[in-house]
Protein backbone atom coordinates (compact mmCIF):
# COMPACT_ATOMS: atom_id res chain seq x y z
CA UNK A 1 0.00 0.00 0.00
CA UNK A 2 1.59 3.38 -0.94
CA UNK A 3 1.15 6.31 0.98
CA UNK A 4 2.19 8.75 -1.91
CA UNK A 5 0.00 11.71 -1.97
CA UNK A 6 -1.95 10.98 1.07
CA UNK A 7 -2.38 12.85 4.29
CA UNK A 8 -3.42 12.20 7.65
CA UNK A 9 -5.26 14.54 10.20
CA UNK A 10 -6.33 13.97 13.63
CA UNK A 11 -9.62 15.85 14.18
CA UNK A 12 -11.31 16.78 17.37
CA UNK A 13 -15.13 17.59 17.52
CA UNK A 14 -17.59 19.02 19.91
CA UNK A 15 -20.91 19.79 20.29
CA UNK A 16 -23.97 17.01 20.10
CA UNK A 17 -21.75 14.52 19.56
CA UNK A 18 -22.11 11.42 21.77
CA UNK A 19 -25.00 9.39 22.31
CA UNK A 20 -26.01 9.73 18.94
CA UNK A 21 -24.67 7.72 16.66
CA UNK A 22 -22.01 10.13 15.84
CA UNK A 23 -18.44 7.15 15.46
CA UNK A 24 -21.04 4.81 13.54
CA UNK A 25 -22.04 8.11 10.95
CA UNK A 26 -18.06 9.04 11.07
CA UNK A 27 -17.00 5.34 9.92
CA UNK A 28 -19.65 5.19 7.16
CA UNK A 29 -18.56 8.13 6.02
CA UNK A 30 -14.90 7.65 5.69
CA UNK A 31 -15.89 4.47 4.26
CA UNK A 32 -18.03 6.17 1.39
CA UNK A 33 -14.39 8.65 1.09
CA UNK A 34 -12.18 5.94 0.55
CA UNK A 35 -10.27 6.64 4.45
CA UNK A 36 -8.91 4.47 6.58
CA UNK A 37 -8.29 5.80 10.61
CA UNK A 38 -10.44 5.85 13.78
CA UNK A 39 -12.96 7.31 15.91
CA UNK A 40 -13.60 7.35 19.51
CA UNK A 41 -15.16 9.43 22.33
CA UNK A 42 -13.34 11.49 24.76
CA UNK A 43 -14.73 11.72 28.46
CA UNK A 44 -15.57 15.09 28.27
CA UNK A 45 -17.98 14.21 25.99
CA UNK A 46 -16.38 15.40 22.42
CA UNK A 47 -14.59 13.10 20.14
CA UNK A 48 -11.24 12.40 18.43
CA UNK A 49 -10.68 10.97 15.11
CA UNK A 50 -7.79 10.39 13.08
CA UNK A 51 -8.31 10.20 8.93
CA UNK A 52 -6.18 9.02 6.22
CA UNK A 53 -6.43 10.04 2.52
CA UNK A 54 -5.89 12.15 -0.52
CA UNK A 55 -6.64 15.52 0.17
CA UNK A 56 -10.28 15.94 -1.93
CA UNK A 57 -11.30 12.98 -0.05
CA UNK A 58 -10.54 14.24 3.28
CA UNK A 59 -12.36 17.63 2.66
CA UNK A 60 -15.60 15.61 1.43
CA UNK A 61 -15.21 13.20 4.56
CA UNK A 62 -14.76 16.85 6.76
CA UNK A 63 -17.69 18.43 4.83
CA UNK A 64 -20.31 15.59 5.77
CA UNK A 65 -18.91 15.52 9.49
CA UNK A 66 -19.88 19.55 9.67
CA UNK A 67 -23.12 18.81 8.17
CA UNK A 68 -24.15 15.97 10.75
CA UNK A 69 -27.17 14.07 10.27
CA UNK A 70 -30.05 13.78 12.54
CA UNK A 71 -29.53 14.74 15.84
CA UNK A 72 -25.71 15.24 15.46
CA UNK A 73 -24.40 19.17 15.66
CA UNK A 74 -20.08 19.83 15.64
CA UNK A 75 -20.35 22.78 17.89
CA UNK A 76 -16.58 23.13 17.92
CA UNK A 77 -13.99 21.91 15.24
CA UNK A 78 -9.96 21.26 15.46
CA UNK A 79 -7.35 20.18 13.27
CA UNK A 80 -3.95 19.11 12.11
CA UNK A 81 -1.84 17.30 10.20
CA UNK A 82 0.00 14.14 11.01
CA UNK A 83 2.64 12.04 9.48
CA UNK A 84 0.51 9.20 7.28
CA UNK A 85 0.92 5.16 8.81
CA UNK A 86 0.17 2.16 6.98
CA UNK A 87 -2.91 1.01 7.98
CA UNK A 88 -6.07 -0.84 6.29
CA UNK A 89 -9.36 0.23 7.71
CA UNK A 90 -11.27 2.69 9.77
CA UNK A 91 -11.88 1.92 13.48
CA UNK A 92 -14.60 2.64 16.17
CA UNK A 93 -12.50 2.72 19.24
Amino acid sequence: MSLEGKVRKYIHVDGIVQGVGFRWFASRAAADCHLTGWVRNLGDGSVELEVQGFPEDLDLFVGRLLRGRGLIRVTSYEEKKLAPVHELDFRIR
